[in-house]
C-alpha cells in the first residue's frame, strides 16, 4: 500500500526534522526515531536490520537519504496495517490488572509489564511513555493510554 503523495511529502519533512548536518540524510542511528515521528512502532530488531542493509559514508558514519529510507518506512507500515492490531486486544489484556474493575490500573504493574514484554524499555524511555497519564495515587487509565500508544 503506497502512501498518497501528500502523506509522502509529510514523511519528507518529519525526516527532513532529523538531518542536522544539512545534507538531506539523517543519521541510521535515528531511524527508529524517525520511525516512531511517523507514527510506526519498529522493534529494535527491525531498526538493527533496516541498519545493515544500508551503506556507510565517508566519514564511517552511516546516513540515509529519504529515498533510502522510505522503501523501509513503507514496507513496515504496510506490514503493521496488516497486522491489524486492534486497540481492543490491548485494553483487554490490561483488563487482568484492573483489580477493582474500574478503568484503571497501577502504574508500577504496568512499568513492570512494560519492561518485560517486547523491546526492553529503560526507566527514561518508560517515564516518556507514560507521562501525563499516571494520577497523583500511582494509577493508569489504561484505556486512554492505549489509545494514545496506538493512534502514534
Amino acid at each position: 500500500m503506497l502512501a498518497p503523495e501528500e502523506s509522502i511529502e509529510e514523511c519528507k519533512e518529519a525526516f527532513y526534522l532529523f538531518d542536522r548536518r544539512g545534507d538531506k540524510k539523517v543519521e541510521c542511528s535515528q531511524i527508529g526515531e524517525v520511525m516512531r515521528a511517523l507514527g510506526t512502532n519498529p522493534t529494535e530488531s527491525e531498526i538493527s536490520k533496516i541498519i545493515r542493509n544500508l551503506d556507510t559514508d565517508s566519514t564511517g558514519v552511516k546516513r540515509v537519504s529519504f529515498e533510502e529510507f522510505f522503501p523501509f518506512y513503507q514496507n513496515l507500515l504496510d506490514r503493521q496495517k496488516k497486522s491489524g492490531v486492534d486497540p481492543e486486544h490491548f485494553i483487554d489484556c490490561l483488563r487482568v490488572y484492573d483489580h477493582n474493575c474500574n478503568g484503571l490500573v497501577n502504574a508500577s504493574e504496568l512499568r513492570q509489564l512494560l519492561r518485560c514484554l517486547g523491546d526492553k524499555l529503560t526507566t527514561e524511555e518508560l517515564d516518556q511513555l507514560l507521562l501525563g497519564f499516571e494520577d497523583s495515587d500511582g494509577l493508569i487509565l489504561y484505556e486512554d493510554f492505549v489509545k494514545h500508544i496506538m493512534s502514534g
